[in-house]
């Protein structure tokens, strides 16, 4: 069940102009909107090299936020729109994104020497809407890592 609240940011807040203050608009709201819930923001905007894609161009990783929750860390991906008139902001969170944000994590747990803490991906959705109100959705666990985990094949059919 996710979480909800709406935010009056009237006097706070201007529109923003294009995609890219939109996202930040939204990671900023976010972090506020966690920190109010008792997490603590470790590092936002984490970008590392996670690989190489088919065609062999370097691919790089990003984690939105990244928080504590009590002892748990939290890898948080932030979709924001400035309207959810064609789809919802999670909408955007798919499987790619996903695994992309697990390649990430792993790395970053790495970096870190964090082999043995637990760790959830969490997501925000936000909607920047009319007159300054907004709604945030927040979803912790909104996807595991053992459905990315290749299945270990064997000679036996049951």
């Amino acid at each position: 069940m996710p979480d909800f609240d709406i935010l009056n940011l009237k006097d706070t807040l201007s529109p923003p102009k294009n995609t890219k203050t939109v996202g930040q608009t939204g990671e900023n709201l976010a972090a506020r909107f966690l920190a109010r819930r008792g997490l603590r923001l470790v590092c936002s905007n984490f970008k590392v090299p996670i690989g190489r894609n088919r065609r062999g161009a370097a691919v790089t990783g990003e984690i939105d936020l990244v928080a504590l929750d009590g002892r748990t860390l939290c890898f948080i991906e932030v979709k924001t729109r400035s309207s959810d008139e064609f789809a919802a902001p999670l909408s955007a969170v798919d499987l790619r994104k996903q695994r992309q944000i697990i390649r990430t994590a792993r790395v970053y747990r790495k970096i870190f020497n964090l082999s043995g803490i637990k760790y959830r991906y969490d997501a925000v959705g936000i909607v920047l809407g009319e007159a300054g109100r907004t709604k945030i959705e927040y979803f912790e666990n909104f996807w595991q890592e053992e459905k990315f985990r290749k299945k270990v094949w064997n000679d036996e059919l049951y």
